[in-house]
């Protein structure tokens, strides 16, 4: 691999469908280096005519080369092509694709993009992420009854972005804040279909983000918005709310959106479990 001083290094995704699955990777491997890398994406990549513009581009920006190819001739071309030019390439799917072949007793479809076809899944997700941002910060309540997952927590607790990565995940989410003063819509007291979970904080924790907040927004004076004490009471009040209510809590203190997600997700897992067993 050819290293350019000061710069970073040339990172070569060859995908034979969008590349999307690579770029992911690719940006995950690099956060663990710290490291730039100088991305040269090629995409639908399914002749041999568009191989060999590859390949001369890569002996042109020597470097890494990371692959998704499906189609075993112009995956060993690639990687035959490589060879002379003493780069170094990485199967990424071929390890969990041979493992699962051999765990499932099956031959891979063999089909490129085959992840990401426009089926009924696809528009599963669209249509969740539509709903999560017509329900965001409680625009709406007439039909939360057909949310997966309702969301409710004060101000600055990380709703949104959370209903969002739920959506891209097919979870239909709503989101709605607490507000002192303001009652919380009726039609969440009857609702049966949606798991209804609190997001909490540490009070400093908070504090602090609202603060940043308000510096952002060049609201730099005093505000109730970002004291310590009125914070703790929104805090001590919406806890006292989701314990009244039996709603599972998550502290988001210090976890990322991801992580607050996952635990989400393994809430809801047995939510759904449970209503299954429920049924006779």
């Amino acid at each position: 691999m050819t290293a350019l001083e000061g710069a970073g290094f040339h990172l070569h995704l060859v995908s034979d469908a969008t590349g999307e699955t690579l770029n992911a990777v690719a940006k995950a491997a690099c956060a663990q280096f710290d490291v730039r890398a100088i991305e040269h994406v090629h995409a639908l990549v399914r002749t041999g005519r568009q191989l060999d513009r590859v390949l001369r581009e890569i002996e042109d920006h020597p470097g890494l080369v990371m692959y998704t190819m499906v189609n075993p001739e112009l995956r060993d071309a690639l990687v035959a092509g490589c060879q002379p030019l003493r780069v170094t390439t990485i199967a990424v799917l071929e390890p969990v694709l041979s493992a699962m072949a051999r765990f499932l007793g099956r031959e891979r479809t063999g089909r490129p993009g085959r992840q990401h076809a426009l089926d009924a899944e696809y528009f599963h997700r669209i249509d969740a992420l539509n709903y999560a941002m017509a329900h965001d910060d409680g625009q709406m309540f007439d039909d939360l009854d057909q949310a997966d997952i309702v969301l409710i927590g004060v101000s600055r607790t990380s709703k949104t972005p959370t209903s969002i990565y739920l959506a891209n995940r097919g979870i239909k989410t709503a989101n709605i804040p607490l507000v002192p003063g303001r009652p919380l819509p009726l039609t969440l007291e009857g609702l049966k279909h949606p798991l209804i979970i609190g997001l909490t904080v540490s009070p400093d924790r908070l504090m602090q983000i609202r603060r940043n907040r308000l510096i952002a927004l060049n609201e730099e004076g005093p505000s109730d918005y970002a004291d310590l004490d009125t914070i703790r009471e929104e805090i001590l009040s919406a806890r006292r709310l989701f314990e009244r209510h039996k709603w599972p809590v998550i502290d988001v203190s210090r976890r990322s959106i991801e992580q607050t997600a996952a635990a989400i997700l393994h809430l809801y897992a047995q939510a759904q479990a449970k209503s299954r067993s429920d049924t006779p």
